[in-house]
This record gives structure tokens, C-alpha cells and sequence, in this order.
């Protein structure tokens, strides 16, 4: 059996690398992509690409690694960008920033789609990583939940146009990430679960292949992969 290959967006820190890790140390073959990268700290088994998801050429160069492995898998679209610390209320939002976020968490997941389409595997799977802020109101929270429910729309979407395919929408609920503590600067975030926790959640829809839709982790019924 060909050994799986799967390529996790923002996979340095937080759920991406978390995840990253038990797909390598499970016989998965992981590539990863980040702003910065240190290949020296990456998870055993792990192969790292150092750019910007929102950057055009650097989709073709994942595209171009991808396709010298033989194809994909799973795509795991998890870079995700926040936004101003502290979070702005919709009245004072640079719209700047907001174009920012967009690019990042909707427009380059879509892009990173259309590159790697020809080199998706019969069964492979896309989870588009989203939050609770794309279907909750909350203060400050509106760009970037905006940004998660127009990703939503398009995940949706792609499962209607590409029904041979598995894509999901995850929401991974509060995590203890850099992010998230910059969405409460000063605060402690101590209380919210570590990325690791979630992984066997998401690892459901990667190993059972529900049919694709919107999965909260709190609504998967964890157990840990054999």
C-alpha cells in the first residue's frame, strides 16, 4: 500500500503541528508550510516549506512538492490569520487588515484547492479548519468570524461540486494557541485545552470519512486512533 501523504497548513505551532506530529509518527508522510520555519524543529519525519499560504507562488511550490510525492491525501487548510490584537470592534476595523484576513483565511485556502486538485488521490479528504465565531456573534470577533464563515460557504460548496471527494468544516473549539491568546492580550488562557487534544477528533474525519459537512470536535465522539 502507497504511504499516505498529507500536507497541513500553518504547521509549526499550535493544532497544525500537533497534528502534524501523530500523522508522521503513524506512518504518514506530512509535509508543512509556515511563515517561519525551522526545519531543525520540526516533528520526526516531517518535511517543512517555509512561506506564505496567501502567496501565489508559494501554492505552486507546495503544488510542486506535493506532486514530486506522488500525490495527496489530505489536505488540512489550518493557517489561519487573527487580525489586530487587541480584537476591534466592526466601526474601527482597518480595512486593511480585514483584506488581510481574508486573503489568508479564505482566499488562500480556496487557491491551495485549485492547486493541489489534480494531485488529490481517489478518496482524499480537505478539512478546512474553522471556528465557532463563524456561526456565533460576538464582539470583536467579526472579521475573523466573517473570514471562517465565508470559508464555510466554500468548503460546502466544493463538497456539492466534488462529491467524490470528503470536505469538512472543524471546529476545534477554544484551544491554547499563541492566537488565541492574542485574542486576549494579557489574559490567561491557561483553562483552554491544548491543540494535542483535539487530534483525535479531527483524526476521525481523516481515518472513518463521514460524509463531508460541518464536524464540531466537541460532537465527534473521540477515541484515541489505534
Amino acid at each position: 500500500m502507497d504511504t499516505r501523504t498529507a500536507l497541513v497548513t500553518g504547521g509549526s505551532r499550535g493544532l497544525g503541528r500537533a497534528l502534524a506530529a501523530h500523522l508522521a509518527a503513524t506512518g504518514w508522510r506530512v509535509v508543512v508550510d509556515a511563515r517561519r520555519l525551522d526545519p531543525d524543529d520540526l516533528p520526526p519525519g516531517v518535511v517543512g516549506v517555509v512561506g506564505d499560504v496567501a502567496d501565489p507562488e508559494h501554492r505552486r511550490r507546495l503544488a510542486e512538492v506535493i506532486d514530486g510525492l506522488g500525490g495527496l491525501d489530505a489536505l488540512v487548510n489550518n493557517a489561519s490569520l487573527l487580525g489586530p490584537s487587541p480584537l476591534r470592534a466592526l466601526t474601527d476595523h482597518p480595512l486593511d487588515a480585514l483584506e488581510e484576513v481574508l486573503r489568508v483565511n479564505v482566499v488562500a485556502p480556496l487557491g491551495l484547492v485549485q492547486a493541489l486538485h489534480p494531485l488529490l488521490r481517489a478518496g482524499a479528504r480537505i478539512v478546512d479548519v474553522s471556528s465557532d465565531a463563524a456561526v456565533e456573534a460576538t464582539a470583536g470577533w467579526g472579521v475573523y468570524g466573517a473570514s471562517k464563515a465565508a470559508l464555510d460557504q466554500l468548503t460546502a460548496v466544493l463538497a456539492v461540486e466534488d462529491p467524490q471527494l470528503r470536505v469538512y468544516a472543524f471546529d476545534p473549539g477554544d484551544m491554547r494557541t499563541d492566537m488565541h491568546q492574542r485574542a486576549f492580550p494579557g489574559e490567561d488562557i491557561s483553562d483552554r485545552p491544548e491543540p494535542r487534544t483535539v487530534v483525535p477528533a479531527l483524526l476521525r474525519l481523516l481515518s472513518d470519512r463521514p460524509d463531508s459537512g460541518r464536524y464540531r470536535a466537541a460532537d465527534l465522539t473521540v477515541r484515541e486512533p489505534a
